[in-house]
């Protein structure tokens, strides 16, 4: 009943944040499909406006899911170290060369289809890197920034290819985000 209760109010606060914009991306690999999401410009602006440009750039094209683990999330947007058909090793180190953003912390919960901003131990470290829940994950609520929802292809999530060992790493062919554009 806790959990019903607790997916009603996550609902319920996320559907209170302005969602103007969103990303539609194709992967491929394991998982084939387009996951819709819908950005939270309200809540993260200057978060939003970066995956906006990068996505614009085609930045994102081509990049892999190099952290994946099971029950917890999928990382990607490593748009330094991360573009399939290069050496992949260093995925999840780099960036873009635009600077690290200030946090925008909220009080969304971090529960399933809930996309996050990824950063170093620094707070106010987030970049180009993002990560979407598998499942809840309420230990980091308030600790990173929110900036979007999983709309459609929580099946294609579902599907990305898993990475072992404690920090999740991808080995082999990771799944890659072939195509990621801006939506209204």
């Amino acid at each position: 009943m806790r959990n019903v209760i607790a997916a009603g109010v996550a609902s319920a606060v996320m559907a209170g944040a302005a969602f103007a914009d969103g990303l539609a991306i194709t992967v491929d690999g394991e998982a084939q499909g387009t996951i819709k999401i819908d950005l939270a410009e309200d809540v993260a602006p200057a978060h939003v406006a970066r995956l906006k440009e990068l996505a614009e750039a085609g930045a994102y094209d081509g990049v892999v899911f190099h952290r994946v683990i099971d029950g917890f999330m999928a990382q990607t947007g490593d748009v330094e170290f991360g573009k399939a058909g290069r050496d992949t090793g260093r995925a999840g180190m780099g960036g873009s060369d635009l600077p690290d953003l200030p946090a925008e912390f909220s009080d969304i919960p971090f529960d399933r289809g809930v996309v996050g901003m990824a950063r170093s131990q620094s707070p106010d470290s987030a970049n180009s890197q993002f990560f979407i829940m598998f499942d809840q994950g309420h230990f980091l609520n308030g600790q990173y920034t929110v900036v979007g929802k999983v709309t459609e292809g929580l099946d294609v999530l579902d599907a990305i290819k898993r990475g072992t060992g404690g920090n999740g790493a991808v080995t082999g062919t990771p799944d890659r985000m072939v195509e990621v554009k801006v939506t209204e």
